[in-house]
């Protein structure tokens, strides 16, 4: 039994026991609350710190958020840069491509058209490179044709006659020459220089030793080249016995001739290899010639014809020179007549600005009222020359 108060319990009672289990349950929550106030003043001492540590670790995280606020704005403004800084460089890439492909552009189409003006050019080229050809295979023609006339002795002459004619009528005027001249001994000569006394006329015949000069080009060894040598001088010394008995005639001709070369090898060849018989030539007055000293004689014979025709007309000329003179005269006469007329008239002209310098000034007097100053200088203001020649002129 248990005894409260005044009142006594038993074990079994279930008030007891719902009392005694209250109480437990309050002694329990006290001791409880007084072990929770005793932690709490103990963790609030010791939360001190840590809350001094949660304050700086707060500054820090705010510092951090401020640097990354800053971070993020350099971030941004470097983005932009780098950005603004791709865009330049892109609009600089466009443009450096712009202006290298217009380069390239303008390159190109001059590429092409000098291309297209050196493939022109090619063209014309090979257009005249076949004409050239068509001309030589046309020339091999006419070189084989040409060997046929030079192998019979009348055309080979013919071919000389023509090339002296040829000659003879650019060198000299037509009526200096004649062609195939008919001489007093009834012998008929190429071409006739009409030159005067001294020396008179001369004759230039055409003669065309080619048979010799072939075998000796084509001789292959030393008894066909003396051969050949002997038959040169054979032939050309029969052509200047031929020309020096035919064509030099006394009294009517010159006391000389010309023998006409129509080849240069065959004149280079004599003057060569047979210097004697071009002295042989010189000792019958007959001189050879090929077709540049051809045309070198025949331009002397010009200047020799020239001087001949002016000694003839000296006279003309004297009484031409004479009439120039007198005109000259006149002339001269005329000019000094003409500056007499110009010596008047500047003198009339001085007069005349004079006079008009005078009327200016008696024109300011009028305009100035000035009629006192004006009467006396009247009557002498103008010469009576000068006023019947101003009445004149007006």
């Amino acid at each position: 039994m248990i005894r409260i108060g005044d009142t006594e319990y038993a074990f079994s009672d279930p008030v007891l026991l719902l009392s005694l289990a209250g109480v437990f349950v309050v002694v329990l929550v006290l001791v409880l609350l007084i072990m929770t106030v005793r932690r709490a003043g103990q963790s609030a001492s010791m939360m001190s710190p840590l809350a001094h540590n949660i304050d700086a670790l707060g500054q820090r995280v705010q510092s951090l958020s401020d640097g990354q606020h800053q971070l993020s704005g350099g971030l941004t403004h470097v983005s932009e840069a780098q950005a603004a800084s791709q865009a330049n460089m892109l609009k600089l890439m466009e443009q450096r491509l712009a202006e290298v492909g217009t380069k390239m552009n303008e390159s190109l189409q001059g590429s092409a058209t000098r291309t297209a003006r050196s493939l022109g050019e090619l063209q014309e080229r090979l257009k005249t490179i076949d004409k050239a050809q068509a001309n030589i295979e046309k020339l091999s023609g006419d070189v084989i044709s040409l060997q046929d006339i030079l192998s019979n002795k009348q055309t080979r002459g013919a071919f000389g006659e023509i090339q002296l004619n040829d000659i003879v009528s650019k060198a000299l005027p037509p009526d200096a020459y004649t062609l195939q001249a008919t001489l007093s001994n009834g012998k008929r000569a190429d071409c006739l220089i009409h030159l005067p006394n001294p020396p008179g006329p001369i004759v230039i015949d055409s003669k065309f030793p080619l048979e010799a000069y072939e075998a000796l080009r084509n001789a292959t060894n030393d008894r066909e080249t003396a051969e050949a040598a002997r038959g040169m001088r054979t032939s050309v010394r029969a052509h200047i016995r031929a020309i020096s008995e035919r064509y030099i005639v006394d009294g009517e001709t010159a006391d000389g001739a010309l023998m006409f070369l129509p080849s240069e090898a065959v004149y280079a060849e004599l003057h060569a290899n047979f210097p004697e018989v071009v002295r042989d030539g010189f000792n019958a007055r007959v001189w050879i010639v090929s077709p540049t000293t051809c045309m070198a004689t025949l331009n002397t014979m010009r200047a020799i014809l020239k001087d001949a025709r002016m000694r003839e007309q000296a006279g003309a000329i004297r009484k031409a020179l004479r009439m120039l003179h007198r005109d000259v005269e006149l002339v001269v006469e005329r000019v000094q007549k003409l500056d007499t007329h110009f010596n008047q008239a500047r003198a009339d002209l001085d007069g005349i600005g004079t006079a008009a310098e005078r009327a200016g000034k008696r024109a300011s007097k009028l305009d100035n009222f000035d009629f006192e100053e004006l009467a006396p200088d009247t009557p002498a203001a103008v010469k009576p020359a000068e006023v019947v020649r101003l009445a004149r002129d007006d």
